[in-house]
């Protein structure tokens, strides 16, 4: 078996919905996301050939995907009202909203979701919300 991983970082605030402690309030995080990748064979031939996947796709990927998350407010659809909401938006706030609470976990979950759809052999991706606290996604692990 042979396994990549790559590491990048986007910048985002969030809050969590019905949490009762400080994250109900907003907040924000430098995100550190590791997408771990992984085959039983390498590439047969071409510019892949003797690989699992190329680095520069892998990075490139990871960091499309980070960067579409970055210096946004992530925000958990129908949390907020809809006037508070075209107010944040008549203000130039750049939002992203998710049909799920904004976690570490479902942003570890939505992430390998949107890496895997782009075709790459993701098996676990690890989302940091601090340097001593992760959360990592795998489907099928238990």
């Amino acid at each position: 078996m042979y396994e990549l991983s790559t590491e990048y970082w986007f910048d985002s605030a969030h809050f969590l919905t019905d949490y009762h402690g400080k994250c109900e309030n907003l907040h924000g995080h430098q995100w550190r996301v590791t997408a771990y990748v992984r085959s039983d064979e390498l590439g047969p031939s071409g510019t892949e050939r003797d690989m699992v996947v190329d680095f520069a796709t892998l990075k490139r990927i990871v960091r499309e995907e980070c960067d579409a998350l970055d210096h946004t407010f992530l925000v958990e659809e129908g949390s907020l009202a809809p006037a508070t909401l075209e107010a944040l938006a008549s203000e130039g706030f750049s939002l992203t909203i998710l049909p799920f609470r904004t976690t570490s976990e479902n942003l570890a979950r939505y992430l390998f979701d949107r890496l895997s759809s782009r075709g790459l052999p993701v098996y676990r991706v690890d989302c940091n919300e601090t340097p001593n606290n992760r959360a990592s996604y795998a489907p099928g692990r238990g």
